[in-house]
């Protein structure tokens, strides 16, 4: 029994090696270019100071959301990109406590009670996100928020938003997995157009995003981290990232 099942092992670990590299050469010949080469950070910018808490386990980009970086501690590519099709999978590994969550509508704006009070829930939260252009307001975010990932939180959440922007960069539908397991953004930026599906679903279309850069990195967020108290924050990036493909368009 031992033995067969060292076969069994042995041929799944095959199997999905296989299944790799054939994905790997679909996307080659596509055209893209691969951010991560499952081995170590090259092509990256980590954070000086870091102290190893963004490194590579077992194949994928591993973070905690205790870079010990006292400035910037989000991991950023070397290059500039403009137009592109970005295709990158992610997880959150686990959530990092309770949230007081908003409830975002679908035009974006939030949902209050007479006194035109935030309502919000309590629930198990974790937070990162996609940088794009070199920007943190151009953030294409990733959380456990009931409206879903995908949406560009800096635009809108900002005050001077126009109605039909914030419209369109809110979620269509919440197209995210449970917590754990793996998920696929595919980004397309055009000019200042950006187009988001997530597990083969349009969840942002086409949306404008006013004064985003012209180029600039790309960007795997930090977020949260150890409180004062010795306590995670509710929404810290305890994120995993793999398979991360490029185009240029431009």
């Amino acid at each position: 029994m031992r033995k067969f099942g060292s076969i069994c092992l042995a041929s799944l670990l095959l199997l999905a090696s296989l299944s790799q590299a054939a994905f790997g050469q679909g996307e080659t010949e596509d055209g893209f270019v691969s951010l991560f080469n499952g081995k170590d950070l090259t092509g990256w910018r980590v954070p000086k100071g870091d102290n190893g808490h963004w490194k590579v386990v077992d194949g994928v980009i591993d973070y905690d959301a205790l870079s010990e970086a006292k400035g910037d501690k989000n991991l950023w590519t070397e290059k500039e990109y403009g137009d592109f099709i970005l295709k990158i999978d992610w997880r959150i590994k686990k959530t990092s406590g309770l949230y007081d969550v908003p409830i975002v509508l679908h035009d974006g704006s939030y949902l209050t009670d007479a006194k035109g009070k935030r309502i919000t829930i309590k629930m198990l939260n974790a937070d990162s996100g996609i940088f794009l252009r070199g920007t943190p307001r151009a953030q294409v975010n990733i959380w456990c928020w009931p409206i879903g990932s995908g949406e560009v939180y800096g635009y809108r959440h900002a005050k001077d938003t126009p109605p039909e922007i914030r419209a369109g960069v809110t979620p269509r539908v919440n197209a995210d997995r449970p917590v754990g397991e793996w998920n696929r953004f595919i980004i397309i930026m055009v000019k200042n157009r950006l187009t988001v599906i997530l597990n083969n679903k349009m969840v942002i279309e086409n949306a404008e995003l006013p004064g985003v850069p012209a180029r600039g990195r790309i960007g795997l967020q930090h977020h949260g981290g150890m409180r004062k108290d010795g306590t995670m924050s509710p929404a810290s990036s305890l994120m995993q990232f793999r398979n991360i493909w490029i185009k240029e368009l431009d």
